[in-house]
């Protein structure tokens, strides 16, 4: 049990690690032109998302690995179903950048660097929450 909790701890770092980097790719990506760095930038954004796919899907199955161990006490608690709604928004935001990504691929000025700037702020505010409420367990 403690080994699965550590492991979904480390693959969360993994993934979030790619979710605050990914978007900076995307703004140098958007403010580059030159074909050399372009391609570059697509190479870099698309082993990233592997990576970061990987420990999405590593945090996922840990994660529901010790819900399935504690799946009588947890689910009824307000603060865990919270957090499983919040995970669901980073699995979309994951797709979000999966889209942009491809996108990119063919219109590297898809969005303005100042949309991927606030783009990029997004999964911060998931990851102050769901630290919040893991560590602080609020009855909701």
């Amino acid at each position: 049990m403690l080994l699965a909790r550590s492991l979904h701890i480390i693959f969360m770092v993994t993934w979030f690690a790619g979710l605050f980097y990914l978007p900076r790719l995307f703004i140098y990506h958007a403010e580059t032109s030159d074909s050399i760095s372009l391609e570059r930038f697509r190479t870099m954004e698309r082993r990233l998302f592997a990576i970061m796919t990987i420990g999405a899907i590593l945090t996922i199955v840990f994660g529901a690995s010790l819900l399935f161990i504690w799946l009588e006490p947890l689910l009824g608690q307000g603060w865990m179903q919270l957090k499983l709604v919040l995970i669901a928004g980073l699995i979309g935001y994951h797709g979000w950048c999966w889209q942009i990504m491809r996108a990119m691929r063919t219109n590297p000025q898809l969005h303005s660097a100042t949309w991927l700037r606030w783009f990029n702020e997004i999964p911060g505010l998931f990851l102050v929450a769901v630290v919040l409420l893991a560590v602080f367990k609020p009855s909701l």
